[in-house]
């Protein structure tokens, strides 16, 4: 059993969550990492196991423009700074995985740098794609190249080229001599060549045992990334948009079928995928819903459903977020947790998380069971994730007023109780009479 596969992950955005200059030029050496350390008890109370840090290595601006990718970012710390917070993480049973930006560099980059002093005479002109001296940019350096999303401060890497992929490769062993990580979120892997990402694999293979890759991917096939020659994992964008749109619209429909499509896509191995509910690029979960009560189904099922489970810092606090006018530094807040701790007035969806976590770890159900529709109409639904020894069962309501549900138990047994609460629950042939509060969720328990 690879430690990701039961694994829940606090993810976590340090040049926002530590409040660091928007822009590095000027910016003075500060050892904000070592404020993360401050956080590891939180975290660990929250009950997750892994931590993805985002991306840490000197950039211009936010962390994605990568200029060094083997010196931490001045606004954050030292190399040592990182491997003593990776280090104590250790030392809580917490992994820690780190942003891999290697679709594009930072205008920063050496390799830039030199086909900007040398241009055609530059040993690097091929390590980037479609260089042209015969354009230019709004950077007027007398020449053009392929960017990502349109922005010429994110420079396209030639994956193709040999060197390219050994410096890359190079990078990733230097990331675990130098601070022992445990795995890699891939940046922007919808756009990396395939070659290139097996290249990865190969060496993530070798670096450490159970070394995990994770790919963000936001549309297509997810099979095509998730398998033996890829990645271990990938984000689950399709989840994310139907777990708020379908609380939204009053409509399970979207999320039930959401993952039947990906379960038979993945052909029953939904439940490496990893799962969130916001993230750094996308509005809070706060504010994306139009009633916040139901932020507790949607927990529920972020935790249940086949997946890893990924909670983005603050929002256990019911932060709310929108980009404005474009910007993502609304979604990227630098908090205070002692403040944030002394504030909260209702603690409802750090206790429900809590718990949620707890039972992830301690019933392998909710992470190797088959997943089994067993309820489902536009307000309430309940599924079972059933082993040969047992299983669990999730039943949400997504309804302002209460609801009585018959579930069928599939013959899986009888004897059921509220995982939280322990409260038996009424079964008759063969179904769980289940009393569902407004806006809720419960987690119930087939006792073997």
């Amino acid at each position: 059993m690879a430690w990701y596969e039961k694994a829940v992950f606090y993810h976590i955005y340090p040049l926002g969550l530590l409040n660091a200059p928007k822009q590095n030029e000027g910016a003075q050496l500060c050892e904000r990492l070592q404020l993360l350390e401050d956080w590891i008890p939180h975290i660990k109370e929250l009950g997750c196991t892994a931590i993805y840090l985002g991306p840490v290595f000197e950039s211009a601006t936010h962390g994605y423009d990568t200029s060094d990718y083997k010196t931490v970012d001045k606004r954050l710390g030292t190399n040592n700074t990182l491997k003593h917070f990776i280090e104590a993480c250790h030392s809580a049973d917490i992994r820690v995985i780190l942003d891999g930006v290697f679709n594009h560099t930072g205008r920063g980059f050496f390799a830039f740098q030199d086909i900007k002093q040398h241009r055609e005479s530059s040993p690097y002109t091929s390590w980037y794609k479609n260089i042209n001296f015969w354009g230019n940019t709004e950077y007027n350096d007398g020449f053009s190249y392929e960017n990502w999303g349109g922005h010429n401060l994110l420079v396209k890497l030639n994956q193709h080229n040999p060197e390219v992929i050994s410096y890359i490769c190079d990078v990733i062993r230097f990331w675990v001599s130098e601070f022992d990580i445990d795995g890699i979120r891939l940046d922007a892997a919808d756009v990396l060549d395939f070659e290139f990402m097996k290249a990865l694999r190969r060496v993530s293979n070798e670096v450490k045992p159970e070394f995990w890759l994770m790919g963000e991917v936001i549309h297509g096939e997810y099979c095509r990334w998730v398998n033996p020659d890829i990645f271990h994992s990938v984000t689950n964008y399709h989840l994310h948009k139907a777990l708020y749109s379908g609380h939204n619209d009053h409509n399970y429909f979207e999320i039930a079928h959401t993952v039947k499509r990906l379960n038979d896509q993945l052909q029953g191995h939904a439940s490496s995928l990893y799962t969130f509910v916001d993230n750094h690029d996308v509005d809070r979960i706060a504010s994306k819903v139009t009633n916040k009560a139901h932020l507790i189904p949607i927990y529920y099922l972020l935790y249940t459903l086949p997946g890893i489970p990924s909670l983005y810092y603050g929002s256990e606090f019911a932060l709310e977020g929108r980009k404005i006018n474009g910007s993502d530094d609304p979604l990227r807040p630098a908090l205070d947790l002692k403040s944030l701790t002394e504030e909260i007035n209702d603690d409802f969806l750090l206790g429900l998380i809590r718990k949620l976590s707890t039972a992830k770890a301690e019933h392998d159900s909710l992470t190797y069971g088959q997943y089994i529709e067993l309820l489902l109409t536009n307000r309430q639904y309940a599924f079972g994730r059933f082993t040969q020894t047992g299983g669990c069962i999730t039943a949400v309501n997504n309804d302002d007023s209460p609801a009585r549900i018959v579930v069928p138990l599939k013959g899986h047994g009888s004897n059921v109780v509220d995982l939280f609460t322990n409260q038996q629950i009424l079964c008759e042939n063969d179904n769980a009479i289940i009393e569902l509060k407004a806006n809720s969720g419960r987690l119930l328990w087939i006792k073997g």
